[in-house]
């Protein structure tokens, strides 16, 4: 059987719609009412991790071997003995080697370390609606939590009160607002990543950040992404804005400036446009191109005065796979993250989803292979970060131990915005006043949330956690959305102790491949993982044969 069923009796969840590799729905709305495992997190925090009605039941597992090669055939290995990369301070006494001593805290780059209290990141969250709606949450929440998180894409382009003569942007108040949302409550732990394309180069975002925000930003440079092989897509339901974002440089489609498009628009034939990015990189046509128009653009953002770059390359095949982790730690960059198929925050073609690049766990498995080469040849790996279908706290474990020691990070994208969409919705019934203002959806709690209070006080089981890290005057102005952030991290920082406990690795550096191994044969044949009965089957027979 495989982690995708559509209810899950133990932990009393339920996927609306078709579950996906991640266990999220295939589509994930922002008005949902309950409740799939990451939704109810979101609310209940750690206490998801355990089966429901304690003290009344028994439970037994249904996963005990997963077909195909997805995350879900990869298992983690437990140690009978020992206790492994202490952090400091700890013993190896039974006492001190308790799960929640386990540390989850990191840091990646390469000359400025940029720490992290979880390991894990948001995706790009950059010019759809939803991201724009639900920023105060994602942002605040990946703030307190210590995350690091992606303003996307064309967020300046699609700006209408953004002003940008000649390439040079003068004001860019969306922009600013992502900024300075997450600035507000960072505290030295995660980051604020701005993600750049071919229209934000045209536009400038890299030197109006930089002139604004100095290092306080990291600089993301985009190849692609696991959702689409083409560039970013919105839809539009305005004419007008239509109109708008040709006249910015955007591609739309169909052209919103032809009189036929404009009567089948106000008849309501047509009923909304969609607005398109550019493919990168389409005027070279050898890899050594590629690489030199790459370098140089890394080098005009140094010279500008980036300390911290990133990049972000999507599930194309192969080649592109090791074009992107050799030419990123060639430019000593800070960061590169690798997105494999198929899911998308945004208007992704669907189909395009379903049937285009490398799927994650192949993606990410080939990584590993092609960064090893680079080691194994001397040279540093620049520090990686997988996404792609991943939402739980096992597919952290896993992703860290299969990309080991290169793996820094788990990026994570609907994951992540699950708990934002709840925390707005809930804030919208019990504060009327601040529906609009939050984007809540709901007008009463539904019985899936009401079960647990009508407070956010007793909703919520990490609000007083928020409480006590802002105080008591400042909860007025965290929106529930980052609360409910917070809490569902705080499940997996709980679930991801556990499982190093479990494997005798007290600290992130201490995770290795040796900590998983693949459930069928599929799997370890393009994993490069051991099988599950032949990991340590020779040690076995030396004890028994001793």
């Amino acid at each position: 059987m495989s982690r995708t069923v559509k209810t899950n009796d133990a932990l009393g969840t339920v996927n609306r719609g078709d579950p996906c590799e991640s266990g999220l729905c295939t589509l994930c709305r922002c008005d949902c009412r309950g409740k799939c495992e990451t939704w109810l997190a979101s609310l209940r925090g750690r206490n998801i991790i355990y089966p429901r009605n304690y003290g009344f039941i028994t439970a037994g597992s249904s996963n005990i071997g997963a077909v195909g090669i997805s995350y879900n055939s990869i298992r983690i290995d437990g140690l009978l003995y020992g206790a492994n990369f202490l952090p400091k301070g700890l013993t190896s006494s039974e006492d001190s080697c308790i799960f929640p001593n386990v540390s989850t805290e990191g840091e990646f780059g390469y000359k400025v370390n940029t720490k992290f209290r979880l390991p894990i990141m948001t995706g790009a969250l950059g010019s759809t609606f939803i991201a724009a709606k639900y920023w105060e949450s994602f942002a605040t929440g990946a703030a307190l939590v210590g995350i690091p998180i992606v303003v996307g894409e064309n967020v300046v382009g699609i700006d209408r009160k953004a002003v940008i003569e000649k390439g040079v942007i003068k004001v860019a108040p969306e922009l600013d607002r992502r900024i300075q949302t997450f600035l507000r409550y960072y505290d030295g732990w995660g980051a604020i990543i701005v993600q750049m394309n071919v229209e934000d180069t045209r536009n400038g975002v890299a030197e109006y950040v930089i002139e604004k925000y100095g290092d306080k930003v990291i600089l993301e440079l985009k190849w692609g992404q696991g959702a689409k092989c083409i560039g970013g897509e919105i839809q539009v339901n305005s004419l007008d804005y239509a109109i708008f974002l040709k006249k910015r440089g955007y591609i739309v489609d169909p052209d919103p400036e032809l009189p036929e498009v404009q009567e089948a628009f106000n008849k309501g034939a047509i009923r909304s446009i969609s607005r398109h990015s550019r493919l990168g990189y389409t005027g070279l046509a050898t890899r050594k191109l590629v690489e030199e128009a790459f370098m140089k653009e890394v080098n005009r953002l140094r010279k500008l005065g980036y300390k911290r770059i990133s990049l972000k390359t999507g599930s194309y095949g192969m080649e592109a796979l090791a074009m992107a982790i050799k030419y990123a730690s060639e430019a000593k960059l800070d960061l590169l993250t690798i997105d494999g198929s198929g899911g998308g925050t945004g208007m992704s073609p669907w189909n395009m989803m379903e049937s285009w690049g490398v799927p994650s766990l192949l993606l990410h498995s080939k990584a590993y292979e092609y960064a090893k080469i680079l080691a194994d040849r001397g040279k540093r790996v620049v520090d990686i970060a997988f996404a792609g279908g991943l939402a739980r706290e096992d597919h952290i474990f896993k992703a860290l131990a299969l990309g080991s020691p290169f793996t820094k990070l788990v990026c994570m994208g609907r994951a992540l915005m699950i708990p934002g969409f709840l925390g707005s919705n809930i804030e919208g019934v019990l504060y009327p006043e601040r529906k609009e203002k939050v984007n809540g959806m709901w007008d009463a709690l539904p019985p899936s949330v009401s079960e647990f209070g009508n407070k956010p006080e007793e909703i919520f089981a990490g609000y007083y956690d928020v409480e006590k890290k802002v105080g008591k005057s400042e909860m007025k102005n965290i929106p529930l959305g980052a609360i409910a952030i917070y809490t569902l991290a705080d499940k997996l920082k709980a679930g991801l102790q556990q499982l190093m406990a479990g494997a005798r690795k007290f600290s992130l550096k201490g995770i290795t491949r040796d900590d998983i191994y693949a459930v069928n044969r599929e799997t370890e044949r393009e994993t490069g993982l051991k099988f599950i009965t032949e990991k340590g089957d020779s040690i076995a027979k030396k004890i028994l044969k001793s």
